[in-house]
């Protein structure tokens, strides 16, 4: 059998005039834009991280479960990521706390399996884990 890769195209621009917030759009066309104040409904840039985490693991459940044949006994994946910044400087996340919960019938061994399998499928926690050059330009 000969699987076919497809694939996307990644990244993000982020734009803002003089006194706005910024607007990002992705390679693809999708929208949204960042708050900054406590009471705005919305992702700032720590929630966008805290995003891309969580749903590069639920989406890395569904892969695992997908391989093992057991995708039809999984209801719902829930990640709950909150990053916890580093109180020296410079400004930081020191580590994302993450919480994942599978719904469905399949008993804990095989969820413990999944989300271990995860955590080495998922694109975003492998590179947060090893680190990644930032080239600016």
């Amino acid at each position: 059998m000969n699987a076919t890769i497809r694939s996307r195209a990644v990244g993000a621009t982020a734009s803002a005039d003089r006194d706005s917030l910024p607007e990002v759009t992705s390679e693809t066309g999708g929208r949204l834009s960042v708050v900054t104040r406590p009471s705005a409904e919305g992702f700032n840039p720590l929630d966008l991280m805290a995003a891309s985490l969580s749903s590069c693991i639920v989406l890395s459940v569904q892969i695992a479960a997908r391989g093992e044949g057991w995708l039809d006994q999984i209801d719902r994946v829930n990640v709950r990521v909150i990053p916890e910044k580093a109180d020296e400087a410079p400004s930081r996340v020191a580590r994302f706390v993450t919480t994942v919960t599978i719904d469905g019938p399949l008993d804990a061994a095989k969820k413990a399996q999944l989300i271990e399998a995860a955590e080495t499928i998922c694109t975003v926690s492998n590179t947060l884990r090893a680190g990644a050059e930032i080239e600016a330009g």
